[in-house]
C-alpha cells in the first residue's frame, strides 16, 4: 500500500511538472511579454484577497463533482452523468427557492437536499440499465446529460423565466434561499463548509464502513466480491446513487451560493472537470480538495494572464490534457515502479535472511 501511494504521488507530481514545463515553453514561444504572463499565471491567483477568493469559489463545485466521480470510479462504474446530475440539482434548487417559502437557513438546506435527491435519480438510471439489461453506463450517462439539460431548460423557459429580466433568467431568489457569504470582499459562501463536511463523510464512508468496503472490493475485483457474498448489483447502483446525490448537492449549492437568480444558458461543465479532479486525486476523497484547488488555481491564473497579457487562457486546456494522458498511461514510469517492487522485495529477503 505504501509503495503504491509513493509511486502514484511521484507519478502525479511528475505529470504536473511536465505539463507546467510544456505550458512554460508555450508561453515563451507565443508571448511578447512572457515574464509578465508567467507572473500573472503563477502569482495572479494569490495577489489579492478577491483573486484568492475566486480560487476558493471555483474549487467548491469542482470538489463536489470530484467527490461524486471518485465514489463511482472507486466501484469501477464509469458513469459520466455528474454533469447532468449537477445541472438538474441546480434546477431543483431554483424551483424550491422560487416556489417554497421557508425561514433562512432551512430554505437553502431543503433546496440543497432536494437537489441531491434529483441528482441521485438522474445517475440511478444508468446504474439500473446496467444491472437490469447490461447497458454500459458510459454511453447511457453521456446521453442522459443532454436529457437532464433540456428538461432543465424547458422548466426554466416555460415555467420560471422572468419576463422582465431581458434574457432567459429565472425570477430572483428570495434572500432566505441564498447561502450566506463567509469572507468579506469575496463571493466565498457557506458552501465551503458544506463541501468540507462532504469530504469527511465520503472518506469515512469509503474507508470506515462496510458499504464503502463493498464498493472498493467490487471495483478492484467484481468476481471476488461476488464469491465473498457481496451483492454487486446493489453496490453498483449504490455507488452511482451516492455519486448522483453529491453531484446534485453541488449544483444546488453553486446556484444558491453564487447567484441571485438562475442564469445558466448552457451546462457549466463542472461534471467533466470532476473527472479531471478525480483522476488527480486517484479517486481518494481526502485528495479531491487538493486536486480541485490545483485546477481552480490554474484556471484563475490563466484568466488573469489572458486579461493582462497576450497569452490566451486556453493554455490550461493543454496542461489538463498532458496531465490526464500521463496519469492514465499505465506504462508511464512503469519501469520505476518495477524497481520499487524489486527493491522492497530484496529488502524483505535480507530481513528474513538475517533472522
Amino acid at each position: 500500500m505504501r509503495r503504491n501511494l509513493k509511486f502514484e504521488a511521484i507519478r502525479t507530481s511528475l505529470a504536473i511538472l511536465i505539463a507546467l514545463a510544456i505550458a512554460l515553453i508555450l508561453i515563451f514561444s507565443v508571448s511578447s511579454q512572457p515574464l509578465e504572463a508567467l507572473k500573472e499565471f503563477l502569482y495572479g491567483p494569490i495577489d489579492s484577497v478577491r483573486h484568492f477568493g475566486n480560487v476558493i469559489e471555483l474549487a467548491i463545485p469542482l470538489t463536489f463533482t470530484g467527490l461524486a466521480i471518485s465514489i463511482m470510479f472507486k466501484a469501477k462504474q464509469f458513469n459520466l452523468g455528474a454533469e447532468g446530475g449537477f445541472f438538474i440539482g441546480a434546477i431543483i434548487a431554483m424551483i424550491v427557492a422560487i416556489q417554497v417559502t421557508l425561514p433562512a437557513g432551512i430554505h437553502p438546506t431543503v433546496a440543497i437536499l432536494l437537489g441531491g435527491v434529483a441528482g441521485a435519480i438522474v445517475l440511478c438510471i444508468p446504474a439500473i440499465l446496467k444491472v437490469r439489461w447490461g447497458a454500459t453506463e458510459l454511453v447511457s450517462s453521456l446521453m442522459l446529460n443532454y436529457i437532464a439539460f433540456f428538461i432543465g431548460m424547458y422548466l426554466l423557459n416555460y415555467h420560471f423565466r422572468d419576463p422582465n429580466a431581458g434574457a432567459m433568467y429565472s425570477y430572483k431568489f428570495p434572500k432566505a434561499a441564498n447561502l450566506m457569504r463567509l469572507i468579506p470582499k469575496t463571493r466565498v459562501h457557506f458552501g465551503l463548509i458544506i463541501v468540507i463536511v462532504m469530504i469527511i463523510l465520503c472518506y469515512y464512508f469509503l474507508y470506515q464502513t462496510k458499504w464503502g468496503y463493498a464498493i472498493r472490493v467490487t471495483g478492484e475485483n467484481k468476481r471476488f466480491a461476488e464469491y465473498s457474498g457481496i451483492n454487486t448489483a446493489k453496490i453498483i447502483i449504490l455507488a452511482q446513487v451516492i455519486g448522483g446525490f453529491i453531484a446534485g448537492m453541488g449544483g444546488a449549492t453553486e446556484v444558491l451560493g453564487m447567484y441571485k437568480r438562475f442564469s445558466w444558458q448552457a451546462s457549466p461543465g463542472y461534471g467533466w472537470d470532476g473527472v479531471i479532479v478525480a483522476i488527480l486525486a486517484r479517486n481518494n476523497p481526502a485528495l479531491v480538495p487538493i486536486g480541485a484547488l490545483f485546477l481552480a488555481y490554474l484556471r484563475v491564473g490563466a484568466d488573469q494572464m489572458a486579461r493582462s497579457t497576450d497569452v490566451q487562457s486556453e493554455v490550461v486546456a493543454i496542461i489538463q490534457g498532458v496531465i490526464i494522458v500521463l496519469i492514465v498511461a499505465d506504462s508511464f514510469l512503469s519501469k520505476y515502479k518495477h524497481k520499487l517492487i524489486y527493491k522492497e522485495a530484496k529488502q524483505n529477503m535480507s530481513i528474513k535472511g538475517a533472522k
